[in-house]
């Protein structure tokens, strides 16, 4: 997030603050970031960023909700999962605390009941003073399948997701270092437990499914960062509309883009950039659809999610600040 606000055109970085790494340079976590380096992290309290006209939470789950209601009138814009789901329940199941509330999702691109384009959406994050940014999954997995609802079968859709470490945190935990992580695929939150999965149904159900269920399977590859989703469904509509169908959805859509026709997306295609490739086909042997879509989960999954919903939010071009170039090799 601050490597794009840094080269953002109108975005002053105001105070930045941390829990424990209060009191020291970014520039120790983030060598990085040059141009901010210097600066000193400051403890994370509603005075700290007092004056800035857009406060930005990061924080672990379920800490964003205390934090936000002393923040008056800034623009808030949390890319924790706080404020993301609108059922108390799932809240409940999947983190086990007390739900904060909801605010406006920030992924422009999702659509609603009976839309082609995401209008609704945007006119949404157009009048928000509170953001909650999509998770990198779930958005990844919705961008891909979204244009075909009325054309699978929605209560049997199966994604599978290669995901880069950076997408598992950076807590210094066994199976995360690089002795085990090298050479090696590993599943994680198998059977059902992913905190993504109520997010994504969340997600189906505004764009005009009924009663949408996901199998949904992550798995950590070695790589530092990237998602490839793969996400099929029973095909019940007629084969020959589903391409259209993806192509009329994504057609104007300044980040997401459907590749030609035979070529599928990649991790290395879209790294450092905020661009979502996705391709579709059928599986006529199997009777699905299968979409894939790849994107940088540190950029388009979430925080080039973020600048894209800021933009709207404070009325400016929604690409500012962003580019669709990625970094090879």
């Amino acid at each position: 997030m601050l490597r794009l606000l840094a080269a953002h055109p109108e975005v002053e970085i105001g105070p930045l603050t941390a829990a424990s790494s209060a009191g020291t340079a970014l520039g120790v976590h983030h060598p990085h970031l040059r141009s901010l380096a210097d600066r000193v992290l400051l403890p994370t309290t509603p005075e700290a960023v007092a004056e800035a006209d857009v406060v930005v939470l990061a924080l672990p789950h379920g800490a964003s909700g205390e934090v936000a209601a002393q923040l008056g009138d800034s623009l808030v814009i949390d890319v924790g999962a706080d404020f993301r789901l609108t059922d108390p329940a799932d809240w409940q199941q999947y983190y086990g605390s007390e739900h904060a509330g909801t605010w406006p999702y920030g992924l422009p691109e999702l659509l609603h009941a009976g839309e082609r384009t995401a209008t609704a959406q945007r006119a949404l994050l157009a009048d928000a003073r509170r953001i909650a940014v999509n998770g990198c999954n779930a958005g990844t997995v919705t961008l891909a399948i979204q244009p075909g609802l009325d054309l699978i079968d929605e209560t049997d859709i199966v994604a599978t997701l290669a995901v880069g470490y950076s997408g598992a945190g950076k807590a210094m935990k066994p199976h995360l270092m690089a002795s085990e992580a090298f050479g090696s695929a590993a599943p994680y939150a198998v059977g059902g437990t992913h905190r993504h999965i109520p997010e994504i149904e969340q997600n189906l159900k505004i764009a005009g499914a009924a009663n949408p269920r996901i199998h949904f399977q992550p798995i950590l590859v070695p790589m530092s960062r990237g998602i490839l989703a793969s996400v099929t469904a029973p095909l019940t509509g007629n084969a020959a509309d589903v391409r259209g169908a993806w192509e009329e959805t994504y057609a104007d859509e300044p980040f997401v883009e459907l590749l030609p026709e035979g070529q599928w997306p990649t991790t290395a295609m879209v790294t450092g950039s905020n661009s979502c490739l996705v391709q579709v086909a059928v599986d006529e042997h199997a009777g699905r659809v299968i979409a894939m879509a790849a994107v940088d989960n540190l950029v388009k999954g979430t925080a080039g999610g973020l600048v894209q919903s800021l933009n709207l939010a404070l009325g400016m071009p929604e690409t500012l600040g962003l580019t669709t170039i990625g970094v090879a090799p």
